[in-house]
């Protein structure tokens, strides 16, 4: 092979070696720069229309009343658990206990499907001194299973 020859294959060789470069670099500009004007900038807010329901929550110390709702097809029972063994709840029925709160700290209230099908609780608070709890079907297990009312007047559902 004379020298034509190879300086020749040198000069393919750098420009095959040349495309391959410039085509990477223009894929890695696109990639980075062509994506940028799909991106969602995240922007900080109030709250103001978009809250939700505020927590349910009770004055500390004040007496509350639980009115339960079964709104499942099924028997739940009930189980205040400082103060009463399981009490039946058909579908349909209404249920309020006496008045929790006063100087007792954090009670809770157990409930459970008869059929062990998986509960879901929706909490609310109608007044002042009235906590609901309405008991429907849910879809997921393994569900809600207690209602926790603390000594600091906030209410959770576990």
């Amino acid at each position: 092979m004379d020298t034509l020859g190879i300086s020749n294959a040198l000069r393919v060789s750098r420009v095959i070696f040349m495309a391959k470069f410039l085509s990477l670099a223009l894929v890695t500009t696109v990639l980075c720069f062509g994506t940028a004007e799909y991106t969602n900038p995240v922007m900080a807010g109030t709250c103001a229309s978009n809250c939700g329901p505020s927590p349910v929550k009770f004055v500390p110390g004040t007496r509350v009343t639980i009115a339960v709702v079964n709104q499942t097809a099924g028997l739940v029972m009930l189980q205040k658990v400082q103060d009463s063994d399981p009490i039946p709840l058909h579908p349909g029925q209404e249920l309020q206990f006496g008045r929790w709160g006063g100087t007792k700290p954090n009670l809770s209230m157990l409930f459970w499907d008869q059929n062990n099908l998986p509960l879901r609780a929706n909490i609310t608070q109608p007044n002042a001194k009235t906590l609901r709890v309405e008991l429907r079907p849910n879809y997921v297990p393994p569900g809600d299973r207690a209602v926790y009312m603390f000594s600091d007047g906030r209410v959770t559902v576990y």
